[in-house]
């Protein structure tokens, strides 16, 4: 989702400080006549969570808002751990009104006996202690999503309130906890307690995060439905008592139920999805896997039920197999040339165009890339994940012959679409080499060279093209004005993208190639910024250059260059006071604002008047009151093409279109790094994201229709 950048960061580029550091001569540790002051003082020892609280984004990514629900993961993620053990069947996970969090589970509750090592209750040490827990060894877990340890302890840390309650062994418990401190011991609440498990509650700490109530309701939901789709009997109630909405989440299906969500918008090549689940060397491996019309690649990862968006050895595993089984498939039946030549190898490319997978590792001892688990690190996994798909996938083809034949076929087409986008491609290098070296004609490029300092602006037409061309800044800010609307890359693969004209120049432009070829490192500005009407052919060309950054320059998102303009939609006018609003309710409080000016300067006016008597008090009064006789539409400015509307004494100006502003208005407004709003686009769920592209789209007129009822009213302006 588009991110809205402040206006302090939005076009500041950091340099060093400038300043040499003068280095020592060699072997020379101390300079002469000075006593080293390295000394045991000067090492700073942190004790309990301290660590914590002084490296916050450590342990949970950011102190914003992913950081803010990093914190629901750490805690849901226990009671998961609990369901894999098979200990619990439900979790409860509720909202509060004052933006606590509570989280439920009927597994074993924590244990509060005295712990041997420290001395006080187990529940104080797991929860005031980094590295304590149940995953270290021991018998706590045969398999977990918290390899460190550190989760619920990094949860109490950065929260300001926290209350544990544990029901077990016929008794029930509680203690109080604030920045990671217990604030007394832990009491018992009941002494003949029903049931087993444990309740968590915290408020996150306003002095760690940049806000401690912005939470989005719809991603927490799709979180815990993931979850209840890896975790077998799981169940899982979600409660938002701000809106009073309760959701349950329990899937019998498992991951096959997960991909056919994926793809409910999408045409299946065969139904129902493959799915294996089996265990090998102690590792539990779980696939499901679909095929459909589309071009695009879903797959995701998960090692323990933790998502690993950057994937690891079971990806690399998965892949391995799935590209080798369908080439043995495809020469044993004779679908391609059993000695491989003329290019009849399937390539890993090949056979993905189209795939849908969700793979799901269970192991006892995962090594992760950091407490956000981003990448999968095992050694041993590859080779389970391998050999298992391997197995009962190529059982599978050999079992359902005509949805093998669907699958090669598919990649088959994909094969040779490769050779042709490739000898596309390089046409396409090969004119912007012809073209001096570089660039399409149409591109006004800024004189700055390091992409670091420069920024694109992706312009809807030849006449906005004009204005921003004109009103730019011509050191860092380059312009490109496409004609017309781009090809609708979803429905079309890499080769007959190739074949746009509009698509070619900005490929050339950006400088980073595509397909195969395609480096992120040779990108030309690290800001690329989409500039289009606020129309509906404006949203509509804006939607299709989002689908093309998406599905063929993803790693542009990833790495924070895209970026939406944000015209504004009003000029407002009274006298000399001209403002500019971005919406409609900044719009209404301008103009009250004028309003309320013009009666308090009014007011003081007939005060005035009264005291004095005077005809100049009424001379000077009429000159205040001369711009009641502004015409609507007079605030235009040069081109006068804007519609406007009247309220006494002030114009309203409503922009449809960027080519309606001179260029000094579209400097001042849109392009302004002082001014000017920009918002980051930015992808939280690749599978969401993926699904919204193809429902939008897509071929399929139904889910389209569907996603734009359902979703209307969250739209105060729907153009597409």
């Amino acid at each position: 989702m588009p991110k809205k950048s402040s206006k302090s960061s939005r076009s500041a580029v950091r340099k060093g400080s400038g300043k040499k550091v003068k280095r020592a001569a060699s072997k020379q540790l101390v300079a002469p006549g000075k006593k080293s002051t390295y000394t045991a003082k000067d090492i700073q020892v942190l004790e309990g969570l301290t660590p914590v609280r002084k490296r916050p984004g450590m342990f949970v990514g950011s102190t914003g808002v992913d950081g803010l629900h990093h914190l629901i993961w750490e805690v849901v993620d226990n009671s998961i751990d609990e369901i894999m053990g098979g200990y619990a069947t439900t979790i409860e996970l509720i909202l509060h009104k004052d933006d606590k969090i509570t989280v439920i589970d009927d597994g074993r509750g924590i244990p509060v006996e005295k712990h041997p090592q420290t001395k006080k209750s187990t529940l104080e040490t797991i929860m005031t202690t980094l590295h304590a827990g149940g995953k270290f060894g021991g018998s706590g877990y045969k398999v977990s999503g918290g390899l460190h340890g550190v989760g619920v302890s990094v949860v109490n840390a950065l929260s300001d309130y926290m209350r544990v309650e544990v029901t077990r062994d016929g008794k029930a418990y509680t203690q109080e906890y604030s920045q990671g401190k217990a604030k007394g011991p832990v009491k018992i609440i009941n002494q003949h307690a029903k049931g087993h498990g444990t309740k968590v509650t915290y408020h996150a700490d306003k002095e760690i995060f940049d806000t401690v109530d912005d939470y989005n309701w719809k991603t927490i939901a799709d979180r815990l439905k993931q979850r209840a789709y890896l975790t077998k009997g799981a169940k899982i109630i979600a409660t938002n008592e701000k809106t009073g909405e309760t959701q349950t989440f329990y899937f019998e299906g498992g991951l096959r139920a997960y991909v056919e969500e994926i793809n409910q918008n999408k045409t299946p090549l065969f139904s129902p999805p493959f799915y294996v689940d089996k265990e090998r060397n102690g590792i539990n491996v779980e696939i499901s896997l679909q095929y459909t019309e589309d071009y695009s690649e879903v797959l995701k990862a998960f090692a323990n039920n933790i998502y690993n968006p950057e994937g690891g050895t079971h990806v690399v595993g998965f892949r391995t197999a799935l590209t080798r089984t369908l080439n043995n498939y495809a020469k044993k039946a004779g679908l391609i040339n059993k000695n491989g030549k003329n290019g009849e190898t399937l390539t890993g490319d090949d056979v993905r165009e189209g795939l849908t997978a969700i793979i799901s590792v269970k192991l006892k001892n995962p090594q992760f890339e950091g407490q956000t688990k981003a990448k999968l690190g095992n050694a041993e996994v590859r080779a389970a994940v391998d050999s298992i798909l391997t197995d009962y996938f190529s059982n599978y083809l050999e079992e359902h012959p005509s949805e093998a034949r669907r699958i090669i076929s598919k990649s088959m087409l994909a094969a040779k679409a490769r050779l042709a986008a490739r000898a596309a491609r390089e046409t396409v290098i090969r004119k912007g080499a012809l073209d001096g070296m570089t660039l399409p004609g149409k591109l006004a490029d800024c004189s700055k060279r390091n992409p670091k300092d420069c920024e694109l602006y992706i312009v809807e037409g030849d006449s906005a093209g004009g204005s921003a061309k004109s009103g730019r800044n011509r050191e860092f800010q380059a312009i490109l004005p496409l004609r017309g609307k781009i090809l609708n890359v979803e429905r079309a693969r890499l080769d007959k993208m190739l074949s746009n004209n509009e698509i070619k120049i900005m490929i050339i432009a950006l400088g980073t190639g595509i397909g195969e070829q395609f480096d992120i490192e040779k990108i030309r500005y690290h800001r690329v910024i989409i500039m289009t009407d606020a129309d509906v052919d404006g949203a509509h060309i804006k939607t299709l250059l989002l689908t093309f950054f998406f599905r063929h320059m993803p790693a542009v998102i990833e790495k924070g260059y895209l970026y939406i303009a944000q015209p504004p939609l009003y000029q407002i006018k009274s006298g000399k006071n001209v403002r500019w609003a971005y919406s409609d309710e900044e719009k209404d409080k301008i103009i009250a604002e004028m309003m309320e000016g013009k009666a308090k300067k009014k007011a003081k006016s007939e005060a005035q008047k009264s005291v004095s008597g005077e005809a100049a008090g009424s001379a000077d009064e009429k000159s205040t009151e001369a711009p009641e006789e502004i015409e609507a539409g007079e605030a235009v400015g040069e081109t006068g093409e804007g519609t406007g509307d009247k309220i006494k004494g002030i114009s309203i100006q409503r922009y449809k279109g960027l080519g309606e502003m001179n260029p000094e208005q579209l400097w001042e407004t849109t392009m302004n790094p002082e001014n000017r709003i920009l918002y980051q686009v930015k992808i939280t769920d690749t599978a969401e994201a993926d699904e919204v592209f193809s429902t939008l789209m897509g071929n399929e007129v139904e889910p389209r229709k569907k996603f734009i009822q359902e979703n209307a009213k969250e739209v105060q302006n729907l153009d597409v």
